[in-house]
């Protein structure tokens, strides 16, 4: 630019236009700032619920309190307790309150990999709502506290190891003997010499054994035998011409033996019944015989003591015997 050119008309409204640029600037500035402090709920209504720990390693402000993997409340604030506890202040919206209950359950987890997380957890929700400024203890579970008692447990096992394979141990003893066993056992006398532990006695079981088969052979002919012996006896006794036939036909024999004697009983009732009669009219007679017969019985007496006293009077007489006419 040279000293004769004129200088370039200055802008109107100048001013105007940069004060216009700094207010909205502004604007847009105020504007993201409200909407990430409505975004993060600032103006939303929440309760406040006190969570106790023993220690807050771990917990930041601006953590989520989950309820089944979803943010139900924010950690605000951390505060160290009179008794050297800390207080976790967490807000929790309103519309979410609902879901923690007066036996809920609130845990915060240390894993190995990966942040500290505060988790809520409420089996029934049918209790009563968490009240607003409610205080719960915090259950703490660190899975860095296990790796201790894993490295010791480790080298436990890494010195059981080298006592159990060592040259002098119990496995390598019990090894040799089963080194030795198995030489035994594919030597002469095979698995049962070694399992004895003497030839003769393995002989002795040999010969044991070879007794046995014989025994067995024996008894199967003497069951073979035994089998045709009950096939012979099974003919005798129930074959065609066998003991149960005939006994059978005795059976007919004497069964028809017995309808004939039954017949004849029958017969004989009927005679019984004839002689019950003829009896009868026999008693009325029997009266007089024996009356007759006590005569002839006191005739015989007389006549017998009429022969001894001949045979007195007449002692040559060797004849004694009276002969009646």
């Amino acid at each position: 630019m040279t000293p004769d050119t004129p200088p370039p008309p200055r802008p109107e409204h100048l001013e105007l236009r940069a004060t216009l640029l700094l207010a909205l600037m502004a604007l847009l500035v105020v504007g993201s700032g409200l909407y990430l402090l409505y975004a993060r709920g600032a103006f939303e209504a929440t309760q406040r619920l006190v969570l106790v720990a023993d220690d807050s390693e771990g917990v930041v402000v601006g953590m989520d309190l989950t309820f089944a993997g979803f943010p139900v409340g924010r950690v605000r604030r951390i505060e160290l307790a009179q008794d050297g506890s800390a207080r976790i202040l967490v807000d929790v919206p309103t519309k979410d309150a609902h879901w923690l209950r007066t036996s809920s359950v609130f845990t915060l987890t240390r894993g190995l990999v990966g942040g500290t997380n505060l988790r809520a957890f409420s089996g029934v929700l049918s209790d009563p709502p968490l009240p607003d400024g409610a205080q719960r203890k915090v259950l703490a579970g660190d899975a860095t506290t296990e790796v201790p008692r894993l490295v010791a447990a480790a080298r436990d096992l890494v010195a059981n190891l080298t006592a159990l394979t060592s040259q002098d141990s119990a496995l390598a003893g019990t090894l040799t003997h089963l080194q030795a066993l198995a030489a035994r056992a594919g030597g002469p006398g095979g698995a049962l010499s070694a399992l004895m532990g003497d030839p003769k006695d393995a002989a002795k079981v040999t010969l044991l054994l070879d007794r046995t088969n014989q025994l067995l052979a024996r008894l199967d002919t003497l069951v073979g035998r035994t089998d045709g012996l009950v096939g012979r006896a099974d003919m005798q006794v129930f074959g065609d011409r066998g003991l149960m036939p005939e006994m059978r036909a005795s059976v007919q024999q004497l069964q028809a033996l017995l309808g004939d004697t039954r017949a004849t009983l029958k017969r004989v009732d009927a005679v019984l019944e004839e002689a019950q009669g003829t009896v009868k009219n026999v008693r009325a007679a029997t009266t007089d015989l024996d009356a007759l017969r006590a005569e002839v019985d006191a005739s015989l007496r007389k006549v017998d003591q009429l022969v001894n006293e001949i045979n007195r009077k007449w002692p040559f007489k060797r004849e004694t015997e009276l002969k009646l006419p």
